[in-house]
């Protein structure tokens, strides 16, 4: 699996099959600042925008998937077929995703994938992927939702 480069690196680009162009450094560079992992197109586009770049929202779209493409991101599909993106670094993670403020965090649970791959060799199921993602209130919503 190819890992995504650790800094806004043409060299990375171009190992990844890619031209080093400006939106594709500055829609990495977004990613790598980020304190949140999972950003929506329209994230991305409002960040670059914060910065004074001017970048079009089909820009930023075409760029996304060129980099889901090459390997670097990665599209996940939560809710409502609302589409975020995450650098892709390598391993399986699961994910809690909050229905109220729409938070989402990151887990892995070794007995959650070894149940897994036991579902499926028990079916004769090659498994090839998978993904859990578990709904439901995040910390603060869930003591927010408490109080009234």
């Amino acid at each position: 699996m190819l890992m995504p480069p650790d800094s806004s690196d043409p060299i990375d680009l171009k190992r990844a099959g890619l031209k080093a162009t400006s939106p594709r450094m500055r829609v990495l560079e977004v990613f790598r600042a980020s304190t949140q992992r999972h950003l929506s197109a329209e994230e991305v586009y409002r960040a670059l925008l914060s910065q004074d770049l001017d970048a079009g929202l089909s820009t930023i779209y075409r760029v996304l998937n060129q980099l889901v493409q090459a390997n670097i991101l990665v599209r996940r599909t939560f809710e409502s077929d609302h589409a975020v993106f995450e650098l892709n670094e390598g391993g399986h993670h699961d994910h809690l995703i909050c229905v109220s403020c729409g938070r989402v965090e990151e887990f892995t649970d070794e007995g959650i994938e070894r149940r897994q791959r036991e579902v499926a060799s028990a079916k004769n199921f090659a498994l090839r992927e998978h993904m859990l993602v578990l709904y439901g209130l995040c910390p603060a919503c869930h003591a927010r939702e408490s109080l009234d």
